[in-house]
């Protein structure tokens, strides 16, 4: 029990913690921005891998880092504009489609690494971001010295918190958004583009969830392989109930499963020995698990979610 207690007061943990939540940050506010305009976006998982080998991708071949998150967000983007055209105005199963566009996004993914690299036995590394260090706030007490271990694309998911945070809930746009996800109806008596609205927002929310897979080979890696998402993307769907599709509390939920990941890591350090390491590894599941359970049962949907819209149809 003091080990635990050493654990969670130490700065290296929070700092470990808040870098494996960055990912499922963007993640979870891409899947927040489409499951407001109504639609269910089960394409995050592969849009993490396009992201993810995309944006490594760019950088190997010269982009710089910078032009590498602009190809990630444009291959999300994209796939997130396949699943739209399909479920938006064709009113295609969400669903089916979601799942359609993971593994498309992955095989097509793993088919350009393959085609680019055909006889690589290793995948090639890059120079990936480095910890960012912002005067004033690297000198705070202890969370100057988490902040200061964070790369620029942490910072950049910080941010996005309060961006979307202030679209979605000080602006015409997002009031518009949250309409068209509770009553499509309402808005297009208004003379707004309910199609265009729900398009929008699901490439807006793709071109997002691109860039968790991105920070993975851009600045926790550097270099891209098979497996490393890892199922981040059917977390972040989790953690979007959990955070009832707030960003606030979205960034909570990330940075709740963050530090149970980084605990069970540092546990299995501690007392390895003692306990099987599958009990360290499924801990964080299990205890993002309870965590949905008791906050989904007071989480608000929103209530066209799931439900084709077509013009002129009541």
């Amino acid at each position: 029990m003091v080990e635990i207690f050493q654990i969670l007061l130490s700065e290296s943990f929070w700092a470990a913690s808040l870098r494996i939540a960055t990912p499922l940050i963007f993640g979870v506010l891409g899947a927040l921005i489409c499951e407001k305009s109504g639609v269910l976006n089960l394409g995050i998982e592969g849009i993490f891998v396009a992201g993810a080998m995309s944006g490594w991708m760019a950088v190997w071949l010269g982009a710089g880092l910078w032009g590498g998150v602009l190809v990630a967000a444009l291959a999300g983007g994209f796939f997130g504009l396949i699943h739209a055209i399909l479920t938006v105005p064709l009113g295609l199963s969400q669903h089916v489609s979601g799942l359609g566009v993971t593994l498309f996004a992955t095989s097509v993914s793993y088919f350009s690494y393959r085609t680019a690299l055909p006889n690589v036995s290793s995948p090639p590394r890059i120079e990936p971001f480095r910890p960012l260090e912002i005067p004033i706030l690297s000198d705070l007490p202890f969370i100057g010295a988490v902040l200061s271990q964070q790369t620029a694309l942490t910072w950049l998911a910080l941010f996005m918190v309060g961006l979307v945070w202030y679209v979605m809930n000080r602006t015409g746009l997002g009031v518009a958004i949250k309409a068209v996800g509770d009553n499509p109806n309402s808005v297009d008596a208004q003379g707004l583009s309910v199609y265009g609205l729900r398009i929008g927002a699901i490439v807006a929310g793709s071109a997002l969830m691109a860039l968790g897979g991105a920070f993975l080979t851009m600045s926790a890696f550097d270099a891209f392989f098979f497996g490393m998402v890892n199922g981040r993307g059917w977390i972040c769907i989790a953690l979007v109930i959990f955070a009832s599709w707030k960003p606030g509390k979205a960034l909570l939920g990330a940075l709740l499963f963050g530090a149970f990941d980084a605990l069970q890591v540092r546990m299995q350090t501690e007392v390895g020995a003692k306990v099987p390491s599958q009990v360290f590894l499924a801990a964080p599941y299990i205890l993002s698990i309870l965590a949905l359970v008791i906050a989904a049962r007071r989480a608000e949907y929103p209530r066209a979610l799931l439900t084709p819209w077509f013009k002129g149809q009541r």
